[in-house]
């Protein structure tokens, strides 16, 4: 061969070798999707869509292909993009069921946002999976900051958070720093909101947050002043808390050591420590230790700040314990309004006892009920006829109680409605949970916010400031009318004074246990002001 071909048929291999080595490494780089916008990572399918992908969770397919047909009606009017953040992946049926319920919200919110008489801008919503725990937020963070500067994608908002985490509490910061409205659904830890201060010295950490449900602190204290009404100053008292890192635990368990009991002193507070949010562990092990020494310390009721995974757990170790026919009430915060999913019919069956009794309740402050409304404005028109000696009229019936309760009622007809349309949901919405009521509440007020932020003509849309801006605004005659109560925002974002539905869960005599509404409790000793004018002392509860 001549020396030529050889130098040529060499450098046709060489070549071939770089050209094959890069379409290797090319394909070794391309990102395994799991959907359009949709990464495969360690197992998860994290990322943001809004075409009707499920994330590999059956259970919200139905609603997630409501979601896209709702935004394919939106495509030709003027519209933004709202994202809803929460894990949508779990390999326990409760969770996922959970993440159904938060997502009826969030269709359902769309749905009446959108309605009205046809105000711009409309909500395009996609759906945000930040993976198990949050921890693969930052690439989903990253995708949002570039919706939000997309002219096509045109983000304004972004709702949801479920969980009271170190890497839930880093998204939210990373937005709201490139001045994305952040409205926090279903947060509940005091880590996570901006400090109201009466002289206005205090800079938000993060600004442009808004939140629609108490902090654990004001929530503690919406139960202290409740239970207190009540007159149950004799009893002794314990604190039970999960010593992982979490911001919700650590929340609660400060909020309900800085309660001031009537009742006599009880048992120095007792520590648990847990290895995950909805693991298990040895806490079972753990419990049976606290149990039998609560059983000795003649305690009867105890403020337990942990999961509810882990709130299931010592409650049956608890009602295990022979302790003199003694009745416990256990008291929680609001995470325990999934217990109930959680329980199995010989869950109930253990909390009875032999004797069909109930040996424990638990207690909590729900975000909301649906009960709350009616039952309470009925105690109202007792009281009233009581003390007037007539019945009340319109005028005099409580806008904290009949506001509120008409809100819910459309929130009812609006499911009852997208049932006649044949919009399938994969369940009817069980309120019941709270998380429809409170994630729905959310997809209002962002709706609220932009027809208010609106300006100009129909097709030019608000800003991000714009949309952050009227968080504040949220108050007095601009009052949103949520389900799960009126939504008045301070200076800062928080929900002024907001009710805690009050609610058991009690085993009952037999059969499966029955949630009980109880009653409203808040958190400044009184209910919100009329009007829900916020008084320039938000520690007390206005005129």
């Amino acid at each position: 061969m001549p020396k030529w071909k050889k130098i040529l048929y060499t450098l046709l291999a060489v070549a071939a070798i770089v050209v094959a080595g890069y379409l290797i490494k090319s394909c070794a780089q391309k990102p395994d999707t799991c959907a359009d916008g949709v990464e495969r990572v360690g197992g998860e399918c994290v990322g943001v869509n809004g075409e009707g992908y499920d994330f590999g969770t059956p259970e919200i397919r139905d609603v997630a292909k409501a979601i896209a047909r709702q935004n394919k009606k939106v495509e030709g009017s003027s519209h933004v993009t709202v994202a809803m953040m929460l894990p949508l992946q779990s390999d326990k049926a409760a969770l996922r069921r959970q993440m159904r319920s938060d997502i009826q919200g969030a269709y359902l919110g769309q749905r009446q946002a959108n309605g009205g008489e046809g105000e711009p801008p409309k909500i395009r919503l996609v759906l945000a999976n930040p993976g198990r725990d949050y921890k693969q937020q930052e690439k989903v963070v990253n995708t949002l900051l570039r919706m939000a500067d997309s002219s096509k994608d045109r983000l304004r908002a972004v709702t949801g958070f479920n969980l009271s985490l170190d890497d839930t509490e880093e998204a939210v910061e990373r937005l709201t720093k490139h001045k994305i409205p952040v409205l926090a659904s279903r947060i509940s830890g005091d880590r996570i909101s901006n400090e109201d201060r009466t002289d206005g010295s205090a800079k938000a950490r993060f600004p442009g947050l808004a939140r629609i449900l108490p902090t654990n602190h004001d929530a503690a204290q919406a139960l202290a002043n409740f239970n207190g009404e009540r007159g149950r100053e004799n009893r002794k008292t314990v604190l039970v808390y999960d010593k992982r890192d979490d911001g919700y635990n650590e929340s609660l368990a400060k909020a309900f050591s800085g309660i001031k009991e009537k009742g006599p002193p009880g048992p120095a507070a007792m520590p648990f420590e847990s290895p995950g949010i909805d693991e298990p562990g040895s806490t079972g092990n753990q419990f049976t230790q606290t149990a039998n020494n609560i059983c000795d310390s003649g305690a009867d009721t105890v403020y337990f700040a942990g999961r509810t995974v882990h709130l299931r757990l010592f409650a049956l170790k608890l009602a295990q314990v022979d302790c003199q026919n003694r009745h416990y009430t256990l008291v929680s915060g609001s995470d325990a309004a999934s217990l109930r999913l959680d329980m199995t019919k010989k869950d109930w069956e253990r909390l009875r006892g032999e004797g069909g009794e109930p040996k424990v309740t638990v207690q909590y402050a729900a975000p909301a009920h649906p009960d709350a409304w009616r039952a309470e404005l009925a105690d109202w028109k007792k009281k009233w006829r009581a003390d007037h000696d007539r019945k009340p009229t319109e005028k005099d019936l409580p806008q904290y109680l009949t506001e509120p309760g008409a809100a819910l009622e459309t929130l009812k007809k609006r499911i009852e409605t997208t049932r006649g349309e044949g919009v399938r949901l994969g369940s009817k919405p069980d309120l019941e949970d709270s998380r429809t009521m409170l994630v729905y509440d959310g997809l209002t007020t962002i709706g609220k916010a932009l027809h208010l932020a609106q300006h100009g003509g129909a097709e030019e849309v608000p800003s991000r400031a714009d949309v952050g801006g009227q968080w504040s605004r949220l108050q007095s005659r601009h009052r949103v009318h949520g389900a799960s109560g009126l939504i008045c925002l301070t200076s800062n974002g928080n929900p002024y004074d907001k009710p805690a539905a009050v609610v058991e869960l009690d085993p009952g005599r037999e059969g499966h246990g029955k949630l009980k509404f109880v009653g409203l409790g808040w958190s400044t000793g009184r209910e919100q002001p009329k009007n829900c004018v916020i008084p320039s002392d938000t520690s007390q509860g206005g005129p």
